[in-house]
């Protein structure tokens, strides 16, 4: 740990620990002295360069580990790589194998990844210590990583020399008026850190910016920046209403001492500082930065306080008020390592961190890591242009995450006081924004483009059409039109003398800049007039809603494509109505055997609810239910409208389509049986929806086409089926054509019975899996009712593996006997797709009275 901090200092304090003047040559006997005095007081640069000048008289091997040691805490890994290399190769009995390791890092900080990697194997074969062997062998990853040569994800730059200057700048923070507060010493003398407070102390400055580029900073009163002490991080909080940043005091090139400050005030005003409580300690304290879990304001910093998983963890503290924070909680082994974690900032449910503990394109690289409302992801390298040979840290965005900052010791980008990798530079980036674009397309049915159309353009809610745009093209037959992210939209195209059409696309969860084309195919009118109809429909929750679109395949009970306008009218009325609890019900018509309509109903109504979890509704808010045949279709107004042989006295019973005049009206009425619905149990009693409809209604009294393209045929058994002992009727792969590449959890048992329950009784099982695929499985989250809690292990399960899931039911709340789902999302994803892999667990009971 002493050697890091030597490091940390300058990591957070610009590498100054340097001599005020240049020394006049003395002799080998004089440098030597006066290097020992120097590394007595911990002023490792003034002791390197004497050591260099007593080394250069006659080439002391002895000096070498103290040269090469120096020079890499100084962090000129060029020198420090060339002592190493004298240093080791001599080295036959491994007496300096510790160092070897150094080398290998300090090679490929240089962008000597080859050469490095080679340095990292012969450590791991020769050295005892398994934390820095599990160190190097992220290393190793890391040269792989390096080695790779992938493309640049942002190309940054580094801010003009009114910030920048020979020494370090770091920790930029975007404050929400535009104004950049950093930290620096802004000086380009030679600074001695020492421990007395006549030196010169790193405090946070303060610029703004405008058409000519950055102005020059001015630093913060003596009320944050005061003598004696080093700041090295400032953030602040998301109403920009408190400051927070990190006061040291330096001993020699060391850390003694470092706690979390923080003032109240905002723009040019900041109070007094304030020491915050319950972060701080007989330990180090440093990089505060407000974030948010369980819904609750909280802290992240960084700490080497005992019980971490070694070097400096990552922490985060409930937020009490007033400064004052609750026990400091470590994020754990996922994202803590041997190595260091440093510097954080918090987006949006997104933690970014430097880290030199997990693989990586140089020393410290910048990763990040989601949270999913219960745990944190496995960290992933933010990539090639972020990150560099070198060391990258103290990443920071916008409010709107497409600008951000972030610092690097990347040589090239101008002068320095020592080693071109000696110092840090603030970089800012932009990230590309996403854009969605529509081209519309109007054609004949032979293909033959169409003038003189007209297109409307709207945004689809749970409620109404918005409309956007309209345009009309009398010279041409194309549109175009840009799109908003995150939207659904509606596209109506009008030719005179044609029958208008209509389709919908969405932005909704798009991660690339995109032209979506939609190609229109129009027909021409017949001679004869056709009636006019009403574009929207308005229906009550007196009654089930018919989910007009909802398609499966034959025999089958995926989710299409054609489903998902549907599905999403269902999903924007959940989000609208956050209270409301639904039944999601597929019924089919009563050919084929009882049982297994019966399975095939609850299998669709499932997959139907699967589809609104992905989307991240609660699974507590749907049930799901398959009826088979058992509820035929009640004749409404609409359908009586629709086909003039039924009335609204009627329903679609087996006695009445049997005695129906022909064998298509009889289908008519099978394909109407053929449903999904949904109805509210819980929440709001009345809702409205309006709803475009898509498809031309008939105008005569013969029975329309099969317009409800749910199943062509009756509801047979299929012919073939997947092996039931691999791949469970309650995943999501059930039915996957190519189930590769994927993890198969197969359970000794997925559905348990609890038996009578008193209320308030607690009924616990523990099912057991096996991963019988052929990749790693790993649980991202596990989804019940709140009378559901479940203990599970994290951590990936390889194929033939097992592991455990604990489910633990509290009757205490409930007032009738159920059937519960447990859900299990992985974060694995189904074959050829981005959605999650789903699987269930069921447990059910009854409640005595």
């Amino acid at each position: 740990m002493k050697s890091y901090f030597s490091m940390l200092f300058l990591l957070l304090f610009a590498g100054v620990a340097l001599h005020a003047q240049p020394l006049r040559k003395s002799s080998r006997e004089a440098n030597m002295e006066a290097a020992e005095a120097a590394m007595a007081e911990k002023n490792y640069y003034q002791a390197v360069t004497l050591l260099e000048k007593a080394y250069e008289e006659i080439e002391d091997e002895s000096l070498l580990p103290q040269l090469a040691e120096m020079n890499y805490q100084l962090r000129d890994y060029t020198k420090a790589a060339r002592y190493y290399s004298r240093l080791l190769r001599k080295d036959k009995q491994n007496v300096f194998i510790d160092l070897r390791y150094k080398y290998g890092r300090a090679l490929k900080m240089n962008g000597n990844c080859e050469e490095a990697l080679e340095e990292f194997q012969k450590f791991i074969g020769a050295t005892k210590d398994e934390k820095l062997k599990e160190l190097a062998q992220y290393e190793v990853a890391g040269c792989e990583l390096a080695m790779s040569k992938t493309k640049a994800k942002v190309t940054p730059k580094v801010l003009d020399k009114n910030v920048s200057n020979a020494f370090s700048e770091y920790s930029p923070s975007l404050y929400r008026d535009g104004s950049l507060y950093f930290v620096s010493f802004d000086t380009d003398e030679v600074v001695i850190a020492s421990d007395s407070s006549e030196e010169k102390s790193a405090m946070i400055f303060k610029t703004t910016k405008t058409d000519k580029g950055w102005n020059k900073p001015e630093p913060l009163d003596q009320k944050i920046n005061r003598e004696g002490f080093q700041n090295s991080f400032v953030s602040f909080s998301p109403d920009g209403s408190r400051m927070y940043f990190t006061r040291a005091i330096m001993k020699g090139n060391e850390v003694g001492e470092s706690k979390i400050f923080y003032s109240q005030g905002g723009g040019d005003s900041w109070g007094a500082a304030e020491e915050c409580t319950g972060v701080n300690g007989e330990y180090l304290s440093l990089h505060p930065v407000v974030g948010e879990l369980f819904g609750k304001e909280v802290l992240f910093f960084t700490s080497n306080m005992d019980g971490g998983e070694g070097g400096l963890d990552l922490y985060y503290a409930s937020y009490k008020g007033e400064g004052v924070y609750g026990d400091p909680i470590n994020l754990g082994p996922k994202i803590n390592t041997p190595g260091d974690e440093v510097t954080p900032f918090y987006f949006d449910g997104t933690l970014y961190f430097s880290s030199n503990g997990h693989p990586g394109y140089g020393g410290q690289d910048i990763f990040f890591t989601v949270w999913n409302g219960q745990v944190w992801s496995e960290p992933r390298n933010l990539g090639n242009g972020y990150n560099s040979s070198t060391d990258d840290q103290y990443f920071s965005l916008d409010r709107e995450g497409y600008k951000g900052f972030f610092t690097s010791n990347r040589p090239g980008t101008g002068k320095s006081v020592r080693a071109k990798t000696c110092c840090d530079d603030i970089y800012e980036f932009e990230v590309p924004r996403i854009k969605a674009d529509l081209v519309v397309g109007v054609f004949d049915v032979g293909k033959k483009p169409l003038k003189g159309g007209t297109t409307n353009l709207g945004t689809v809610s749970t409620t109404e059409i918005t409309p956007v745009d309209q345009k009309l093209n009398t010279n041409g037959n194309r549109f175009d039109f840009p799109l908003v992210l995150d939207k659904a939209y509606k596209i109506k195209v009008t030719v005179p003398g044609y029958f208008p059409d209509s389709a919908q696309v969405t932005t909704i969860g798009l991660k690339e800049t995109k032209v979506l084309e939609k190609r229109f195919f129009l027909r021409a009118l017949p001679e004869t007039k056709v009636k006019e109809e009403p574009e929207y429909d308005t229906i009550t929750t007196e009654q089930p809603i018919l989910l007009d679109n909802i398609v499966y395949g034959y025999n089958d009970d995926k989710i299409t494509p054609e489903s998902e306008p549907d599905l999403n009218l269902v999903l924007d009325l959940m989000k609208k109505y956050p209270e409301m609890v639904i039944e999601l019900s597929s019924h089919t018509d009563y050919r084929g055997r009882v049982e297994y309509n019966q399975d095939l109903s609850q299998r669709r109504a499932e997959s139907a609810r699967k589809w609104l979890l992905q989307k991240g509704i609660a699974a507590s808010r749907i049930q799901a239910k398959g009826y088979g045949e058992a509820l035929p279709k009640p004749v409404n107004e609409k359908m009586a409208s629709e086909f003039l042989f039924m009335t609204t006295k009627d329903t679609l019973t087996q006695e009445f389509i049997d005695n129906l005049a022909t064998k298509e009206e009889q289908e008519a009425a099978h394909q109407l049986n053929r449903r999904t619905e949904f109805k509210i149990i819980k929440g709001p009693t009345k809702i409205v929806i309006k709803r475009a409809e898509l498809r031309k209604k008939p105008t005569t009294t013969k029975p329309a086409p099969n317009r409800n393209k749910q199943v062509q045929v009756p509801d047979t058994l299929p012919t073939t089926t997947p092996a039931k002992d691999t791949i469970h009727r309650f995943s999501t792969l059930y039915y996957a054509k190519d189930p590769k590449g994927v993890p198969i959890m197969h359970f000794t048992v997925r559905e348990v019975d609890f038996g009578k329950v008193k209320k308030g009784d607690k009924r616990e099982y523990t099912f057991e899996f096996t991963n019988k695929g052929d990749a790693e499985l790993k649980i991202a989250i596990i989804s019940a009712c709140d009378c559901t809690t479940t203990d599970y292990d994290t951590d990936p399960v390889k194929p033939g593996e097992s592991g455990k899931i604990k489910v633990t039911f509290d009757s205490t709340d409930k007032t009738e006997s159920e059937t519960i789902d447990v859900d299990i999302i992985l974060e694995n994803t189904m074959p050829g797709k981005d959605s999650p892999i789903i699987e269930r667990l069921q447990y059910k009971f009854e409640l005595l009275k």
